[in-house]
C-alpha cells in the first residue's frame, strides 16, 4: 500500500494572550536573525504545552517533534488528553493553519470535520451547502448530483434540505456535514470529536460508514475521540500524543493501554492536605492478575468533635466515573468509634473483583452521619497495568446505583476528647 499521509518533524508554536502569534517587535527581531543567517529566537524559548502548569513563557509548542506516516486504506486513531495537540494536528493536516516547522505530504483529496459547521455557509441551504462541499473537493455537478439522494437519505435531513443550515440543530449539523464528507469521495476523511454531539444511533451508523469506506473503498480515514472501545473497533493503526509530542506510534490496543497508563504507573499514591483530612495513602495488594486487595488510610483532625464518624470512599476511572465506594455508614451501618472523636486514624480494606487495566482515582468524604465536613476529590490515584483493557468485570452495576460494596475491614486508631 502506498503512503498517502506523511508526517515529518511537524511542529506548531503558539503565543499566548494574543489572537496571532506575531507582534511588530518580534517580527523585527526575527528579521534580524534572518538577516544574520541565524535561527528564529523564539523557537528557543517556547515551552511544552502543559495546561496545568503556568510556565514562563508566552510562548508555548502545541506540536513538536511529530513524525508518522498512514497508508492507503488505514483507519489511524489518535487518542490524547485535552490540550495534547490532536485538534492542532488535525487542523495541519486540514490545512486550517500551517505548521511553523515541518513538512505535511497528502496524496489525495482531504475531507475534515473538525467541530460543528465547519465547511458550511449559515446561510445557505442544506441543499447548496452540499453543492458548495463538493465543489470545494474537486468534483463536477453531475457527480455531486449523483451523489444528492444518498447523502440526504443518510444524514435524514430530507425535510429540511432546503432551510438554511443556520437554523439546524447541532445534531442535524454534524448529520449533513458527516455526510457530505463520507459519501463524496475524498481520498482521507479527517473526523474530529464532533460526532460525540450526534445520537447514539447515528454515530454507530457513522462508524459503519467509516469502516465500509476504509475497508472496501480503501480510502484513508484519521479519527479522533475519546469513546476508547469506538477508536478500538474501527481503527488499525493509533497514535497517542502527550503535552504535544507523540510518545507512542503502533497497534490500536497498544496505543489504548499507552493512553490510559499516562502518568499512572505506580499502585500506590499519597495524599497531604491542609483541611480536616491531613494525610491519605491508598496501597494496592494483587490477589492475581487483576484483582486486588485496596487499603486506604486516612488521618484527619478535626476542629470540633465528631459524633458518629463517617468515612466515604469512591474510586473513578480515567472518565471521572464512580466505579466503586464505600462507605461505613449509609450503606453497610458500621460503627467506626463509639462516641465523639477529635483526631485520629482510619483504615478500610476492600477486595475488588476484577478491575480494568488503566488509571483510577479516589476521591475521600469524612464527616458525621449527616453532613460532610471534609471532602476531597482526586485525593489518591493508582493504576492497573497488567490487566486486559476490555476484560470484563463482574463487579459493580452503576446504573442500579448498586457499585457499593459491603464486604470491608474498618479499623480506627482514636485519639478521643480530652
Amino acid at each position: 500500500m502506498s503512503v498517502v499521509i506523511q508526517v515529518e518533524d511537524l511542529s506548531k508554536q503558539y503565543r499566548l494572550g494574543t489572537v496571532g502569534k506575531r507582534s511588530l517587535s518580534h517580527d523585527v527581531n526575527r528579521w534580524w536573525h534572518k538577516a544574520r543567517g541565524k535561527e528564529d529566537p523564539y523557537l528557543k524559548i517556547g515551552q511544552e504545552n502543559d495546561r496545568a502548569s503556568k510556565g514562563n513563557s508566552d510562548y508555548v509548542w502545541s506540536l513538536r517533534n511529530v513524525n508518522f506516516e498512514v497508508k492507503e486504506g488505514e483507519v489511524l486513531g489518535i487518542i490524547g488528553r485535552n490540550g495534547a495537540g490532536k485538534s492542532t494536528l488535525l487542523k495541519i493536516l486540514s490545512k486550517v493553519t500551517a505548521p511553523t516547522i515541518g513538512n505535511v505530504k497528502l496524496c489525495g483529496r482531504v475531507a475534515s470535520l473538525l467541530e460543528v459547521g465547519t465547511g458550511f455557509h449559515p446561510e445557505l441551504s442544506g441543499r447548496d451547502n452540499i453543492f458548495l462541499n463538493g465543489a470545494i473537493l474537486g468534483m463536477t455537478r453531475n457527480e455531486i448530483s449523483r451523489k444528492f439522494d444518498e447523502i440526504v437519505d443518510f444524514a435524514g435531513v430530507e425535510r429540511y434540505i432546503d432551510t438554511p443550515v443556520k437554523r439546524y440543530s447541532s445534531g442535524m449539523y454534524v448529520r449533513l456535514a458527516f455526510a457530505v464528507a463520507a459519501h463524496l469521495e475524498p481520498e482521507i476523511l479527517i473526523v474530529d470529536e464532533v460526532l460525540a454531539v450526534g445520537d447514539a444511533e447515528f454515530q454507530k451508523k457513522c462508524l459503519g460508514k467509516m469502516r465500509d469506506v476504509s475497508t472496501n473503498e480503501g480510502r484513508t480515514i484519521l479519527f479522533v475521540s475519546h469513546n476508547l472501545s469506538a477508536v478500538e473497533n474501527l481503527c488499525t493503526k493509533g497514535i497517542v500524543l502527550e503535552h504535544g509530542k507523540l510518545c507512542f506510534s503502533g497497534s490500536v490496543s497498544d496505543a489504548v493501554n499507552k493512553y490510559v497508563n499516562l502518568g499512572n504507573s505506580k499502585g500506590e499514591g499519597e495524599y497531604v492536605g491542609a483541611g480536616v483530612i491531613k494525610k491519605a495513602t491508598v496501597q494496592l495488594i494483587p490477589n492475581d492478575q487483576n484483582s486486588f486487595t485496596i487499603k486506604v488510610d486516612v488521618s484527619f483532625k478535626a476542629t470540633q468533635p465528631i459524633k458518629n464518624l463517617v468515612l466515604g470512599i469512591v474510586i473513578k476511572d480515567y472518565m471521572e466515573n464512580a466505579i466503586v465506594g464505600v462507605n461505613n455508614k449509609h450503606y453497610i451501618n458500621k460503627v467506626l468509634h463509639a462516641g465523639e472523636i477529635l483526631e485520629g486514624s482510619i483504615n478500610a480494606t476492600f477486595p475488588l473483583v476484577t478491575f480494568l487495566q488503566g488509571p483510577y482515582k479516589i476521591d475521600l468524604f469524612l464527616g458525621d452521619s449527616l453532613t460532610d465536613i471534609d471532602k476531597v476529590e482526586n485525593a489518591l490515584s493508582f493504576a492497573i497495568e497488567n490487566a486486559p483493557y476490555f476484560k470484563t468485570t463482574t463487579a459493580l452495576d452503576v446504573r442500579l446505583n448498586k457499585y457499593f460494596i459491603e464486604d470491608v475491614k474498618w479499623s480506627v486508631v482514636p485519639q478521643p476528647v480530652q
